[in-house]
């Protein structure tokens, strides 16, 4: 775990640096300690402005706010950092299931008929014992369910002024957004959209 700090017209106090690495120290049992951080503290007039950003196998979190106190801006920004490990471990938890589910699901399986469970019917193909292969025959319902689309509006996921790139990404990360839509300088309409392996993909809107 590599920390690297920034100070810009602002010099990094030993209080910092301690509720930094007690923040880190935290953040390792969630994600590990292989990872790299670094610290931009930038003080503008009465703006204190923290952005921390943690890279963790080529993918970084970043945190950023902003507060009349340093402490506090330092904070939130590793609040952010926080929350969007957590929901990292809880996409990389329930991949892992997805996938022991799929290979239980190859050997046996088993179907929910009128509230019974029952074992669903197995039988094996080849000429010969050794040649055998065992072929699960699944049974489905003779309806498809719908659920009725749950819409509600999210102001949070569009930005109100025209960005550049990496402010949009920027934006889209403080906010924890999976999706945000913003405008260019060119006033063209793009859209950030992040995938289910963590990338970020763009979109132009025609």
């Amino acid at each position: 775990m590599r920390v690297e700090y920034t100070g810009r017209q602002f010099e990094v106090t030993p209080a910092i640096r301690k509720q930094v690495d007690h923040a880190l120290a935290k953040l390792a049992k969630v994600i590990g300690d292989n990872f790299e951080t670094h610290v931009i503290l930038t003080a503008e007039k009465y703006r204190q402005i923290a952005e921390i950003t943690v890279t963790v196998r080529d993918k970084p979190m970043v945190g950023l706010a902003e507060s009349t106190e340093m402490l506090l801006a330092v904070g939130e920004a590793l609040d952010h950092i926080e929350k969007q490990a957590l929901k990292h471990k809880a996409r990389w938890r329930a991949k892992k299931r997805h996938a022991r589910k799929k290979w239980t699901a190859a050997t046996e399986t088993t179907v929910t008929r009128n509230g019974k469970r029952a074992l669903a019917m197995q039988a094996a193909v080849g000429a010969q014992a050794t040649t055998t292969v065992p072929v699960v025959v699944h049974t489905f319902p003779p309806t498809v369910r719908t659920t009725e689309a749950h819409v509600v509006p999210a102001k949070d996921a569009v930005a109100l002024r025209p960005l550049t790139l990496e402010e949009a990404i920027k934006e889209a990360e403080f906010r924890d957004r999976e999706v945000f839509v913003f405008r260019d300088k060119e006033g063209r309409v793009r859209v950030l959209h992040r995938t289910k392996d963590g990338k970020l993909e763009l979109i132009d809107a025609p």
